[in-house]
């Protein structure tokens, strides 16, 4: 499988907020929309930086609670790593293992077209080694 194909399944929706927004409003679109991550955007295809809960932890660590009304650009990953349509998911697996990442915006031509997530590319490989040994199995009974 595919980015493209997981972006297809999972959907490629991709939840942003602009970089002005306050912490505080960044985690309650992450809270509505159970994710634990935002991309930060400048304009609709566009992506500045990502923010995620560790990003917020880390916030909170430095500077206490005060930080919740700070616009979301001061505490984001600038200009984020990315995977493409053709990157492969072992690809972008070993990105992530090595990056300590949970997430990864999908880019394409300088476009926003997707994100996905750690949780997203370890659902496909159980998929896919599901698919496997089923048909190891049906090979094995048949033969």
């Amino acid at each position: 499988m595919t980015i493209p194909a997981i972006l297809r399944i999972k959907g490629a929706e991709v939840i942003s907020v602009e970089a002005r927004v306050s912490l505080r409003d960044a985690l309650q679109v992450m809270d509505k929309h159970q994710i634990g991550a935002v991309i930060v955007t400048s304009s609709e295809k566009s992506c500045e930086g990502i923010f995620t809960e560790r990003d917020f932890m880390r916030a909170v660590a430095r500077a206490d609670a005060r930080v919740l009304d700070d616009p979301v650009s001061e505490h984001m990953s600038e200009r984020p790593t990315a995977v493409t349509l053709d990157t492969s998911v072992q690809e972008a697996m070993e990105m992530m293992t090595e990056m300590r990442f949970r997430h990864l915006p999908v880019m394409q031509e300088g476009a926003l077209c997707g994100i996905i997530s750690l949780g997203d590319l370890v659902n496909h490989r159980i998929n896919e080694t599901e698919r496997e040994a089923q048909a190891l199995k049906e090979y094995i009974t048949s033969g």
